[in-house]
């Protein structure tokens, strides 16, 4: 499994590679693993987590199908494919031992893994924008929503502190608009109806606390063994555009958090990106833009992300000149731009004079790969037919036994299983109604008493008038004259739609304030 310098990812007999190795130094290089379905990238997959694992480095995957769940358990001489393994080991001149990997299973449901949660605050506008398909002004107004979020001191955690702050946005979009731009309920009404769709696939579930720790997926054992995040997502394909966002999510919070580390002797963590080409589908440039800047410049913090996708088209051509380190399996070439995929991918390789690159690709079999690994100083390997080597632990889905006793070994559920809800925009906002509303009925109550000592005044005034003689009640109109004048103005004002405009005037700025 290990080398003295890396990886063993196979070999061959006559006609195919000498020992192939993944230089631990050169991990963090980016890399790219290609294939048509069934041509055997998930085995390629789980034998790199393997090595990784064995070398003392954590690593991040998605299950797509269920299959690499098998490495949380061992491999068995009882199994249908062992015969196989043993004659492909004796073929590449590898000895293989079965064993089990320290897996950690993470789901962002709940259901075959511990919850994994980002807050919407984490998450940003950019990303939250791309995950639910906004327009270049609703994507304006959502940045208006975080601005005031942490000017007003409202914190965004999960979807209905969102939503309730959009809810805010809009019924004060008027002085809103003064500040930032205008704010039409009409885009506020759009972006409340994307959160709608969100919820329904399950975006509620991503969304909130206890938000994911890093150094929780960073782990490495006793015996130096690296911790395998993998994450259940054959549920989450049903969602492609939420699976995609979250997993560059996760990418942005390594490159973020992470210290620079320069030029490690071996990666601090890598992450596989399988169906890349959900990343890339449609996504504006800004987000591509993106994706570079991370790719470029997360290595240096000692994390190395490989694409896995069946066609290296899929990937723009700005990341792909990064991907130091490939595994190309079989494409397939049935249509005019299936050829012309199979000749540009041919033409990322460094060309080997035994044989020819493009109909190398074609001719490989399931379990074999034409590879180009980096070499010493990062150079370019020439490309080679390889054998890939048979994996140590179990190849495919584990029984539900199996996952809930990797699930308890992990000891995390105590910190992730139990949702928590915090307070947060959602609270503080209804505090400020209840205040406003409770300001609002003092103020009703204060001018029901007012007008009842206005009655009671003119009722007086026309009492005295009948009981005094004609000089006493001319002076006491007189004497009283600005007092009755003034109550009759208030009154009458109070009355009046500009009396009213008065009150909602006091209780809109009790309502915005802190």
């Amino acid at each position: 499994m290990l080398t003295e310098n890396g990886i063993f990812v196979g070999g061959g007999g006559e006609g195919y590679a000498t020992p192939q190795e993944l230089l631990l130094k050169y991990g963090n290089r980016h890399g790219l693993i290609a294939g048509a379905t069934g041509t055997g990238k998930t085995v390629t997959l789980q034998i790199l987590a393997e090595g990784l694992s064995a070398a003392g480095v954590p690593v991040f995957l998605s299950d797509v199908k269920g299959d690499l769940a098998g490495l949380a358990v061992a491999g068995s001489p009882e199994g249908k494919l062992h015969d196989a393994f043993m004659k492909r080991c004796a073929t590449i001149g590898y000895d293989l031992a079965y064993q089990a990997f320290p897996v950690a299973f993470w789901d962002l449901f709940g259901e075959q893994g511990h919850p994994i949660r980002a807050t919407v605050a984490e998450m940003g506008p950019l990303l939250l924008s791309r995950l639910m398909d906004l327009s270049e002004a609703q994507e304006g107004v959502l940045n208006i929503a975080f601005r005031l979020s942490d000017e007003e001191g409202l914190p965004l955690l999960d979807l209905k502190d969102l939503q309730a702050m959009l809810v805010w946005i809009g019924q004060n979009a008027a002085e809103i608009g003064l500040r930032y731009g205008n704010v039409s309920p009409a885009t506020v009404g759009a972006i409340q109806r994307q959160l709608l769709v969100l919820e329904n696939q399950g975006g509620t579930k991503l969304f909130g606390e206890p938000a994911l720790d890093l150094a929780d997926m960073m782990r490495v054992g006793a015996d130096g063994r690296g911790q395998v995040n993998i994450l259940a997502a054959d549920k989450l394909m049903a969602s492609p555009r939420l699976y995609a966002t979250f997993l560059l999510w996760l990418l942005s919070e390594l490159f973020e958090e992470l210290p620079e580390v320069g030029d490690p002797d071996k990666p601090k963590f890598v992450f596989f990106f399988d169906e890349a080409h959900l990343l890339f589908e449609d996504a504006p440039k800004a987000l591509t833009d993106k994706v570079e800047q991370v790719a470029r410049l997360i290595r240096s913090k000692g994390v190395g992300v490989y694409f896995i996708t069946q066609n290296p088209a899929d990937v723009p051509d700005d990341i792909l000149g990064q991907l130091g380190n490939r595994v190309q399996h079989a494409l397939r070439a049935f249509t005019a731009k299936d050829q012309r995929d199979l000749a540009r991918a041919a033409q990322n390789y460094r060309p080997n004079p035994r044989f020819d690159t493009e109909t190398a690709i074609k001719e490989v079999g399931t379990g074999e790969a034409v590879t180009s690994l980096l070499q010493a100083k990062g150079v370019p390997g020439i490309v080679e037919r390889t054998l890939v080597r048979p994996p140590a632990s179990q190849l495919g889905p584990i029984t539900p036994d199996q996952r809930k006793a990797a699930l308890a070994a992990t000891g995390l559920g105590a910190k992730y299983d139990t949702a928590v809800d915090r307070d947060s925009a959602y609270e503080r906002l209804q505090v400020r109604a209840e205040t406003a509303a409770k300001a609002a009925a003092e103020a009703e109550a204060e001018e029901e008493k007012m007008k009842a000592e206005l009655r009671e005044l003119k009722q007086a005034r026309r009492y005295d008038g009948k009981t005094v003689g004609r000089s006493t009640a001319r002076r006491t109109s007189r004497s009283d004259s600005l007092a009755t004048t003034f109550g009759k103005s208030l009154a009458r004002q109070l009355g009046t739609k500009s009396g009213q405009a008065l009150v909602r005037g006091i209780l809109g700025s009790l309502f915005k304030s802190r």
